[in-house]
């Protein structure tokens, strides 16, 4: 028997796999250009929600997940960089996000440069950047609160903390820094007015600060006492309905802020009713403790084990309030331990709960049933903005 070479012997088997293919498959998929470049919507759509992983285990590759709650996979839409203890903010009428973030010329040494990094919604791709003057932007756990928007989104404002205390005004459409504006023993910032900011201070008070045309402080006014920093503290990022921020307080005291004047409003408190169940007692606690829906009701994320000291553990149930009548709708059991909570702004709002090993949980808002677990979505979800 002769021999037979083994190329020819491979050819052969290639020709017979060739024809069986082509039996098969009479109309292969064709071929996909290369590169090939999608695009989001101008507009998010409402069941969007953009997860913010601070990635403790490397901070200078911390990022932003865009994550559709609402669909049943395909979940992940996009992802951008905040990088280094960084705060992002999705602009609702420039088409662009915003980040706040630091550099450093060694990665993690050298010489640092604080920016605000202007990214396109639709293409994710950086379309500018204004450098911040001192290397002073806040570096610390995410605060949605450290980085806003005023006039008309025209204009943002960045929290500054060396310990020192002040807020840089940037004009986003000049590409320009404005004005350095001190803020002894005051921390964040809440827009306020038509172009303005509140400050929450150390000694229970809160300080407004409206600005002029070219973006230099006007005189402050400083309110009355409301905030218990002793005994009862206000956590620091609210849930907005309209131009209203509501605060919860580590014990269970839902507080109204009116953020639409020159100056801000307190408008009072009350507390969450008493449940069982407690061991000992139920009270609010995570890193994003409280969200509003389209309609203003409140979800706030509660802890049964709770005392002091455990503000920041999480919690196994998001209870329903709605403010207007001061009454708990209802509870929402959550499947897994819980960090975070985000409603997004649906005309039936989903709930979505971020677990401390990335993945979300969602949740029909209104019934309180489960939906679907997006599985590791990040490394730290810390907070959450859902698109509005």
């Amino acid at each position: 028997m002769p021999r037979i070479a083994r190329g020819a012997i491979f050819a052969a088997l290639m020709v017979s796999a060739s024809a069986s293919g082509a039996a098969d498959y009479p109309q292969p998929l064709p071929e996909e250009p290369v590169p090939a470049v999608a695009e989001l919507p101008e507009h998010y759509p409402d069941s969007w929600v953009f997860v913010q992983d601070l990635h403790f285990n490397s901070l200078p590759d911390g990022r932003a997940a865009i994550v559709d709650v609402g669909a049943d996979n395909n979940n992940l839409r996009g992802q951008i960089p905040v990088a280094q203890f960084g705060v992002m903010l999705p602009s609702t009428t420039r088409g662009e996000i915003y980040v706040g973030e630091t550099f450093y010329s060694r990665l993690t040494r050298g010489e640092r440069t604080d920016v605000i990094t202007i990214w396109d919604t639709k293409t994710l791709t950086p379309k500018d950047e204004i450098v911040l003057p001192g290397g002073k932007r806040g570096l610390f756990v995410t605060l949605r609160n450290s980085l806003q928007l005023t006039n008309d989104e025209k204009w943002a404002l960045v929290f500054n903390f060396t310990p020192g205390a002040s807020v840089t005004v940037v004009d986003l459409d000049g590409r320009k820094i404005l004005s350095d504006i001190e803020l002894p023993g005051c921390s964040l910032v809440y827009p306020t007015g038509p172009r303005g900011f509140t400050s929450l201070c150390a000694d229970g008070t809160m300080t407004s600060i409206a600005l002029d045309a070219a973006g230099n402080a006007g005189p402050a006014v400083t309110s009355a006492v409301f905030n218990d920093i002793d005994d009862d503290p206000l956590f620091m990022t609210p849930a907005m309905v309209g131009r209203t921020g509501w605060f919860v307080s580590f014990k269970g005291h839902v507080r109204a802020i009116d953020f639409s004047g020159a100056a801000a409003k307190d408008l009072g408190s009350f507390a969450l009713p008493k449940q069982d169940g407690g061991e000992p007692e139920w009270r609010p606690g995570g890193w994003q403790v409280i969200s509003a829906d389209r309609a203003g009701l409140l979800y706030i994320l509660m802890n049964p084990k709770s005392g002091e000291g455990t503000h920041k553990d999480g919690g196994t149930e998001a209870w329903v309030v709605d403010p207007k009548t001061k009454t708990l709708v209802r509870r929402i059991a959550l499947r897994n331990h819980s960090v975070s909570i985000e409603a997004t702004q649906q005309e039936r709002p989903l709930l979505v709960a971020s677990r401390p090993d990335g993945s979300l949980d969602v949740y029909d808002a209104a019934s309180g049933a489960f939906v679907r677990t997006i599985v590791s979505v990040v490394h730290d979800p810390m907070t959450m903005t859902a698109a509005r």
